[in-house]
């Protein structure tokens, strides 16, 4: 493929501004058409691209290079599937689907499409991560500490979705992949050796603790909390040596969210690569699948805890 990749964008809620940003910026991309089913959002879209309220006529009408899929967790698979059975390349919003099994199904049809399949793992991008990867590269890590604590009705962007546990989950199944990630990232292959994870009265997930293992016998822990004053996103490794080295993911990047823009314009850079090369994704890939195993790992091994009270919850 020549010139400007043509992108077609379903989904324009909280995130979409940082895909649309990306890619307004980017030379590799066009966009060609946005969706949602909410006619009221679509009416207040600019007119720079196509609009629809259905993703099956995107795809036949704009005929996009790619997609972007932003959309609530628990549509993931079903508009994912149709993008991928018409051999248009996907990139996704963390978690890739709401279970592995969807998981597996959206990775075996790109596998047998030859389609490229990205989950976005916006934290993998962060500047400070980064620069974090590349200390740690070639040295003995002893252990790793990821902490994802946040006040998720402050991050909603109106969209009440996050606060039903059939939809997204809570703090596990939502942040969890974008934490999780970030321990693969470091040491690659996990397993999960513990959880303990408090839940409020409708059932949503408000503050967990992952323990995890390594393949060499590398420990590490995931922090979650969705009722945290404020934004805390940080990891901290100590090396073999005893060295302890600390990435703030916030950190000089100031502004509510402020730290997204260069995320996402490092996903769409990477994502138009992998459709010019036509890569498929594999199971491993960004972490996709892996990432939902280990959410459904700590699901099964997590110890009975109280719920939170209404104290904690709007703490």
């Amino acid at each position: 493929m020549t010139g400007p990749l043509r992108l077609g964008l379903v989904g324009l809620g909280a995130i979409s501004p940082y895909y649309l940003a990306a890619a307004e910026r980017l030379p590799e991309w066009r966009l060609t058409a946005v969706c949602d089913a909410r006619a009221e959002v679509l009416e207040q879209f600019p007119g720079r691209a196509a609009r629809f309220s259905d993703l099956r006529t995107l795809l036949d009408r704009a005929r996009p290079d790619a997609l972007v899929v932003a959309v609530p967790n628990d549509v993931h698979l079903p508009l994912c599937r149709d993008a991928l059975a018409v051999g248009v390349p996907v990139c996704v919003e963390k978690p890739l689907a709401l279970t592995a099994a969807e998981g597996s199904l959206l990775v075996e049809l790109a596998q047998r499409g030859g389609v490229p399949l990205m989950t976005a793992f916006h934290r993998r991008y962060n500047d400070a991560v980064r620069a974090l990867a590349r200390r740690t590269t070639g040295r003995e890590i002893r252990s790793v500490r990821v902490r994802y604590l946040e006040r998720i009705e402050e991050h909603l962007g109106g969209e009440d979705w996050y606060l039903d546990p059939a939809r997204c989950g809570g703090c596990v199944a939502d942040n969890g992949p974008n934490a999780l990630d970030l321990v693969r990232l470091l040491l690659g292959e996990l397993s999960v050796t513990g959880c303990d994870i408090r839940r409020d009265g409708s059932g949503i997930d408000r503050q967990a603790v992952i323990r995890l293992r390594g393949r060499t016998g590398t420990t590490a822990s995931v922090e979650l909390d969705w009722s945290y004053p404020g934004e805390l996103k940080d990891i901290e490794v100590e090396l073999a040596d005893g060295e302890v080295l600390h990435a703030d993911m916030l950190a000089v990047h100031t502004g509510f969210k402020a730290s997204l823009w260069h995320e996402y314009e490092a996903i769409l850079t990477e994502f138009a690569a992998l459709v010019r090369t036509g890569a498929p994704a594999g199971p491993g890939a960004h972490g996709g699948l892996p990432s939902l195993e280990l959410v459904e790992a700590a699901y099964r091994c997590a110890r009975p805890a109280p719920h939170a009270t209404a104290a904690e919850a709007d703490r």
